[in-house]
This record gives structure tokens, sequence and C-alpha cells, in this order.
């Protein structure tokens, strides 16, 4: 939540909360009057500084967590911070180098792949943890499709989508069936529905079934029912896959109680997924700190996320995950450029 323009302090005022929350994040201890008289290059004493810091605290944007010690900001602070008193710091080209060559490398790998290996490039270029969700393939469509028996009235489905991409299932069956009859069945939906669009697929397989039923004969159908249990379901929320988690446990979030809840709500990923979706359709990069998230398990975190987009289509959202008292300067650009190069790798894959 921005802050409002009535509500900012004077420059002085900011320039003293910028160098606070600056070596706040980087020390992690109350900032006293006296190191803000001595870091900020403003020709201050350190009583004219505490009056400032009293102003900053009575309007939400520092604290003292003890009385008599020096102040940490708030979410508020942090809010204005980040929204106005950033000065960004870009990661170097040497850094970004081994980052491009790997993110062509893995623009090809199948969608669950993919995630994985940029949540761990984020991961290991930020020292947080890094999310990013499964990549959306608006156009995907069907090249082949292929049945085979397991035991226990099972049968692997095995669906080859935009020439590279391999979708695995296992159907429960009502019978056994032979290794001829299933690929009969594979051979039957690749010639009737090969090259085209998975969701007009989809349709049309029902369509068939309801339309056509009595004129066709028990493996046809049989063979519409097991494509219609194979097929992905592209209306389900995506999934997400998360990296370095364990850096989180070297940060100051709490106790391993609150850690525990937190990997939990994780491995849960509903809640994720509905405060990732709202960065889905922003421009640029979000940020929500703290309470801003809605969900108290998130209270003492911080998240950096940003679409990833081919062209109109967006793909999905990769960011990353931290505490509150995070290097926001390096972490915004990073986040920033990774969804703008893997859009690109994804379009130049496509």
């Amino acid at each position: 939540m921005a802050v409002r323009k009535g509500d900012l302090p004077d420059e002085r005022a900011q320039h003293l909360l910028r160098v606070l929350v600056d070596k706040y994040i980087r020390e992690g201890q109350p900032v006293g009057s006296r190191t803000l008289s001595r870091d900020s290059g403003l020709d201050l004493s350190p009583a004219t500084i505490r009056n400032i810091m009293a102003d900053l605290e009575e309007m939400g944007f520092v604290t003292s967590p003890h009385t008599s010690a020096g102040r940490i900001p708030t979410i508020k602070g942090y809010r204005l911070f980040v929204d106005t008193l950033i000065k960004l710091s870009p990661p170097k080209e040497e850094e970004l180098l081994p980052f491009r060559e790997k993110l062509q490398e893995v623009a090809g790998e199948d969608p669950q792949a993919l995630a994985t290996s940029v949540s761990s490039l984020l991961s290991m270029l930020t020292k947080l943890a890094g999310i990013v969700t499964v990549p959306r393939r608006p156009h995907s469509s069907l090249r082949q499709i292929e049945f085979l028996p397991l035991s226990g009235r099972r049968v692997l489905a095995i669906l080859v989508v935009n020439e590279r991409e391999v979708h695995n299932k296992i159907l429960h069956v009502h019978r056994d069936f032979t290794e001829d009859e299933l690929r009969k069945a594979g051979n039957y939906l690749t010639e009737q529905f090969g090259g085209r669009g998975l969701n007009e697929v989809r349709v049309d397989l029902v369509k068939q079934l309801e339309e056509t039923r009595e004129s066709m004969n028990a493996l046809m159908v049989e063979a519409i029912e097991l494509a219609q249990q194979a097929f992905p379901d592209e209306t389900a929320q995506t999934g997400y896959v998360l990296s370095g988690e364990s850096n989180l446990l070297l940060e100051e979030l709490g106790d391993m109680e609150k850690l525990k809840s937190l990997f939990n709500a994780f491995s849960q990923q509903h809640d994720m997924l509905r405060l990732l979706d709202q960065s889905l359709n922003a421009e640029g990069v979000q940020i929500f700190i703290g309470q801003e998230s809605g969900y108290q398990i998130l209270e003492q975190c911080s998240i950096v996320a940003a679409p990833y987009t081919t062209e109109d289509n967006t793909m999905g959202v990769l960011g990353v995950i931290g505490p509150t008292r995070m290097a926001y300067e390096r972490v915004i650009p990073i986040v920033d450029l990774t969804s703008k190069l893997l859009g690109r790798a994804l379009k130049s894959d496509n």
C-alpha cells in the first residue's frame, strides 16, 4: 500500500529514514541518533536528529523496540523506502552472464523443470528463497498420445505436447486392457486430434461422446474416455516451485515453530498462489511487505514478484521470498531482470 502524499515527511526526514533503513538492512540492529548524525552527511546534531526521529515515529515510519534503543523501520517505513527512497543496485554483467546462459539452456525444458531451474537461479543470486509458478502454455497443441498397460487396472497415459513437452499420468480404468488395444486407442486419438489445441480437443471429446456414442465401436468409446482422464486440466490453478527455503533459516524470521508453519504454508501452496496471482496482471515488480500480504504467517516476510510474459501472453509469476529486512535495492532489479530474461527465452523457444 503506497504512502499518501500528504503523509510524507519532509526531505530532511526522508533522507534520514533512507539512511536508517539502509543501515538496519545491512546490520540488523536498531539505529541510534549518534549513528545517523555520523552517517547521514547532514550537519545536524544528535538532538535535532532525535527530534526528527520522534516525528517519524509519531507518523508511523519507525519504532523503538526498547525504551533506550535506537529505531527500526516499520512496514510503513519500508513501504516509503521501496516506493520513493530506494537507490536500486542492478546486478553486474559478469553476474548476469552465466544467468543468461543458463536461462537459454533451460528454456526448452518441460514447464516443471523450467520452473525448478529458474527458482534455483533466483535463490542462488539473492541468497533467499526463489519462487516460480509453472509456465502456462496458452497455445498447447497435442502431437501424440500413447497408452501403456500397468498392473492393477491402471494405464500410463503419455501425451506429447508442443513438440517437446511430455505429460505422464496414471489412469485407473474399469477393466484390463491389452497392449494392442491401448496401441490402437492411442493411434486413433493421435490421428483424430493430433495437431489441435488441447482446449479444442477437450471440448471435442465431450461432444463426440454425447453425439456419436451410439455409432462408435466400443474401443473408440473407451479410447475417448481414456483421453478425457489423461488430459491435464488447464483451467486448474498452476502450481509453483520453491527453491532455497533453507536460506530462510539463516534469517531473522522468528522461532522454529513459526518457520515450521511457514514451510507448511509453502507446501500447501493455495494461499501463496492466491498471493502470486495478484502479480499476474500487474506491470513490473510487485512488493508485499509483512502484513501487506494479508496472511499472518507472512507477517515477518517480504515477497518481491513480477510476471513473466511472451508478447501479450502472461506465462506466470516469479519472485523472491525473504525477511522484511532484505536487500531490496539488489533483489528488486534481480527479479525484474529475471522476469524479462525468462520471457525472452520462452519467446525465442516458441
